[in-house]
């Protein structure tokens, strides 16, 4: 029997604990998509308590708790304490066991805190009082925590609206790690949404002018394309549950834009046509920039109306969608590129029957400029576990180059969620370790260690420009 996630953890044979220990584990890492709070970096926020930065905003936790039959008052709750909620969490730990949750939970009381002791109602008041007594300490600032990790890049999510003001504010503090804007324009392209018509008032007032037109929409987009520029963004990244793209003319665009400001009904066909006019229009730019667009495809929001009105949104009721979009997607990509215009672009589904058809996908629009132009992206959201992370590097390898990939990334709104890349790097180590020993690569191990240092690190930082 192995020990309890010991230094070989996930690490099955010996090719694998030399990739992960000689190579892997020493590469910095570039955290390319995030959630993580910029004005707590630059406060350089010191938390309390470790229920606090494990369950304040975790749905993926919130999910866990309530499917053990867990109250909501001790998930969501702002009466309950945080001690109370890391309670509950001590309770649900056990149970977990085949979930990611239980490896995540345990990578990072091991990394931050160095308690190998499994977390259980057994374990709970030593473990919460050891991780606040450290907590509680300048060692343990935010910026401490991500220093720890040898972090090099964070790419935080933004809306063309934000002033940036923490972005420029840590530039100006001289924080060593780049801590970067990434530019997500859903809101001004949910022309389906209720709140479509506030929000594109609300950027009105940031660009100083009524935006009324398809023509004034894409001039403000590209005035604050190029104010995230000057702050150095060189990401921008898209939601696209459905309605990808239908071709269209710019009147028609302009006539369903002004439709949808004076509150009209739209049909899914309009629908497809604004969303996939604006979003050519936004790709010619990043091409320009020499930007990387980010496409996560397929999930189905907010599926609980009760919780919804009662929460909001990214509260734990979003699940896998089972749309074919392929067509949808490739002439979206077509557009693009018929005019030389389409971006670097990294491909995410959350649906793993999608696995294959990305992968193929990406292989379309190669076109020699840098490796891996269009990526089959990382394993994402509900795929973001061990047989996910393997799916994806299998099709990844068995139809596009794994080589050319540019990694992992925690996709998470917590400052303790980096050993996640531990967590990949090992089941990448492993997956190539398996193929070696198994006699299907031969045993080079200076040029397999330096592969997986590309694509623990290298790959990434080259791709982005950073």
């Amino acid at each position: 029997m192995k020990k309890f996630m010991d230094k070989d953890f996930l690490l099955e044979t010996e090719t694998a604990k030399v990739l992960y220990h000689d190579h892997a584990a020493k590469m910095p890492i570039c955290d390319f998509h995030n959630h993580l709070n910029v004005q707590e970096i630059y406060e350089d926020k010191v938390f309390n308590d470790i229920g606090e930065i494990w369950l304040g905003g975790d749905h993926y936790k919130w999910r866990a708790l309530r499917t053990n039959g867990i109250k909501e008052e001790y998930v969501t709750g702002k009466e309950v304490s945080f001690q109370e909620k890391f309670s509950k969490w001590a309770e649900t730990i056990p149970y977990t066991f085949g979930n990611p949750l239980y490896h995540w939970t345990h990578l990072e009381l091991q990394r931050y805190f160095g308690i190998e002791e499994p977390l259980s109602p057994k374990t709970e008041k030593e473990i919460y009082e050891k991780c606040n007594q450290m907590l509680n300490t300048k060692e343990f600032s935010v910026r401490n925590l991500l220093r720890m990790m040898n972090i090099t890049v964070l790419c935080s999510t933004d809306d063309p609206a934000d002033d940036l003001r923490y972005h420029k504010a840590l530039k100006e503090d001289g924080f060593e790690i780049q801590v970067l804007p990434t530019f997500r324009p859903d809101k001004a392209l949910g022309i389906d949404k209720a709140d479509f018509a506030e929000y594109i008032a609300k950027l009105s007032e940031v660009v100083g002018y009524e935006i009324d037109s398809i023509e004034t929409l894409k001039k403000a987009l590209e005035e604050r394309i190029n104010y995230f520029a000057e702050v150095g963004c060189r990401v921008s990244d898209h939601g696209l549950d459905e309605n990808l793209y239908i071709k269209a003319s710019e009147e028609e665009v302009d006539a369903i834009f002004k439709k949808a400001l004076a509150g009209e009904k739209l049909t899914a066909e309009e629908i497809k046509k604004f969303k996939g006019n604006v979003l050519v229009f936004l790709g010619s730019h990043y091409h320009k920039r020499n930007w990387t667009m980010q496409l996560h495809i397929g999930a189905v929001r907010n599926n609980s109306t009760r919780m919804f009105e009662k929460l909001g949104p990214d509260a734990g009721f979003d699940s896998i969608d089972d749309i074919c979009y392929a067509k949808e997607l490739s002439a979206l990509l077509n557009a693009m590129d018929y005019n030389a215009e389409l971006p670097k672009t990294i491909l995410y589904c959350l649906n793993a029957k999608d696995n294959e058809m990305l992968a193929s996908m990406a292989g379309n629009f190669q076109d020699g400029s840098c490796k891996g132009k269009v990526q089959f992206g990382a394993a994402w959201w509900f795929l973001d576990q061990k047989r996910g992370m393997e799916a994806q590097l299998d099709v990844l390898s068995q139809i596009g180059l794994l080589s050319a990939f540019v990694g992992m990334l925690t996709d998470s709104r917590s400052f303790l969620s980096f050993p996640r890349h531990e967590y990949f790097r090992r089941i990448l180590c492993n997956y190539i370790g398996t193929l070696v020993e198994n006699g299907e690569y031969p045993a080079d191990m200076e040029f397999l260690g330096q592969m997986v240092e590309n694509i623990c690190y290298n790959n990434a930082m080259e791709y982005f420009g950073f």
